[in-house]
């Protein structure tokens, strides 16, 4: 797998490397937001000169992009809006400690509901969280659910419930 990682602290950063690499995965690090969307901006580039010009969808350049959700340059959500604007179908994961603030950034401005890691996590968490499909493909399904939050701004309770949903398909390993 082909994972981007955008965070500015270099210690923690690394340690996600060097667990990711562990497993084999090929890992890109990115110190911020604006180095972050350049990297994914060529991959995606490059993605796209490779395909099959048969191919209708865009491949994702990246099985997961982690993004820090406060970082130097542009903040994580800023990240994450750009990137799903050029490539709805990239595969987002935040690293936060405020999960909650996060997910209800993410409903009110991405329009959907991206996976969460509340900081602080271990290296097991992390690979075992980006290696299972099953919570990407969960995922999918709770955005359906998503649908029936008709204005941008989702009630305390709707919040709750969207929290909760995700823990189940996390399988409660994040937060």
């Amino acid at each position: 797998m082909r994972i981007l990682i955008a965070e500015d602290d270099t210690e923690i950063s690394e340690s996600y490397k060097d667990a990711l690499e562990a497993r084999k995965h090929e890992v890109l690090l990115t110190d911020d937001g604006e180095e972050c969307l350049k990297v994914y901006s060529e991959e995606l580039k490059q993605t796209l000169s490779n395909r099959d010009e048969k191919t209708k969808n865009i491949d994702a350049p990246f099985d997961a992009v982690i993004l820090d959700y406060m970082m130097p340059r542009k903040d994580g959500m800023q990240v994450a809006k750009e990137i799903l604007e050029l490539n709805p179908n990239q595969r987002i994961i935040f690293a936060s400690a405020y999960v909650e603030q996060t997910l209800e950034d993410s409903v009110k401005q991405l329009k959907q509901v991206v996976e969460l890691m509340q900081k602080p996590f271990g290296a097991d968490t992390l690979v075992s969280t980006i290696e299972d499909k099953g919570v990407y493909d969960g995922l999918k399904e709770l955005m359906s659910t998503m649908k029936q939050i008709k204005d941008v701004s989702p009630t305390p309770k709707q919040m709750r419930s969207l929290l909760e949903n995700l823990r189940r398909i996390q399988k409660g390993r994040t937060f």
